[in-house]
């Protein structure tokens, strides 16, 4: 598993690391049942406290992402497909709504950018 953090990012570190290994599940890069790398090994692999990664750990945990047993580690946790269907909408919200926010800081009407949006689908062949 590959984990880039970068130090000049808006987001905090537990929340980069967060975001890549729950991208990673999504992708399906990391398979349902892969055990990830233990919290301390994790935070010595990107130099970070040990908090910080048993925070992503719980968090993950909360959102059903990973599950922990006790003794043996965290693991990828069973594949729950509306959990996996509704976290994949979200993350395309956020980012709509980020490039929304940045057309009208722009001035791009509505118009121009579902224009934007015809021409991009487009050039992908991907019009559904």
């Amino acid at each position: 598993m590959k984990i880039i953090l970068k130090n000049v990012s808006d987001q905090p570190l537990y929340q980069q690391i967060k975001t890549q290994i729950k991208s990673a599940i999504l992708r399906g890069e990391l398979k349902e049942g892969e055990q990830l790398p233990s919290i301390r090994s994790l935070a010595n692999d990107l130099q970070v406290s040990v908090l910080t990664t048993k925070r992503v750990y719980d968090e993950l945990e909360k959102e059903g992402f990973v599950v922990t047993k006790a003794g043996k580690g965290s693991f990828v946790a069973p594949e729950n497909l509306e959990m996996l269907l509704e976290s994949k909408r979200l993350m395309v919200e956020k980012k709509l709504s980020e490039v929304w926010q940045m057309s009208r800081d722009l001035g791009i009407s509505k118009q121009e950018l579902h224009s934007m949006m015809e021409i991009l689908f487009e050039k992908e062949g991907d019009e559904k």
